[in-house]
């Protein structure tokens, strides 16, 4: 890795070292950051009994949430605080009780104060889930006003 992919790798994981401490919501839940670089990021949770429905299976609320943190992690890997605009998610499968997930984040475009990723959540034999895109938007904060 060059010098400048290096500074940006270390820019994204102290971004989101940032954001975890400040994300209750996601630790509850389970989630577990893997990975983070610029404009990508993948979390795994495991689908426990209090996230099941009236149907058995994973509510949909919980594997949008997931998908959700996980676009957070890849489109806050900049220094800028970053938010969503809008998002919208595709199941494909259900998921069931004891189900490892995982959800990968890639960026598709950026331009201005503006992102499209998209994240998979598949399951632990690799299984499409669901499919998710956010669009977002840079709120023109700094997480380190030291940084460029």
């Amino acid at each position: 890795m060059t010098p400048e992919e290096l500074a940006r790798d270390a820019l994204a994981r102290a971004c989101a070292d940032a954001m975890w401490e400040d994300d209750p919501a996601s630790r509850s839940l389970g989630m577990v950051l893997e990975q983070v670089g610029p404009g990508t990021a993948r979390m795994a949770m495991e689908v426990r009994a209090d996230m099941v429905n009236g149907h058995g299976m994973c509510h949909g609320g919980f594997i949008f949430t997931f998908a959700d943190s996980t676009f957070a992690f890849a489109c806050n890997t900049y220094n800028e605080r970053t938010v969503a605009q809008h998002c919208a998610i595709t199941f494909l499968r259900p998921a069931q009780r004891g189900m490892r997930l995982v959800a990968v984040a890639t960026e598709r475009a950026r331009a201005g104060r503006s992102g499209i990723y998209d994240i998979t959540v598949t399951d632990q034999l690799d299984k499409v889930i669901a499919e998710f895109r956010g669009n977002s938007r840079g709120l023109g904060t700094k997480f380190f006003e030291d940084q460029p």
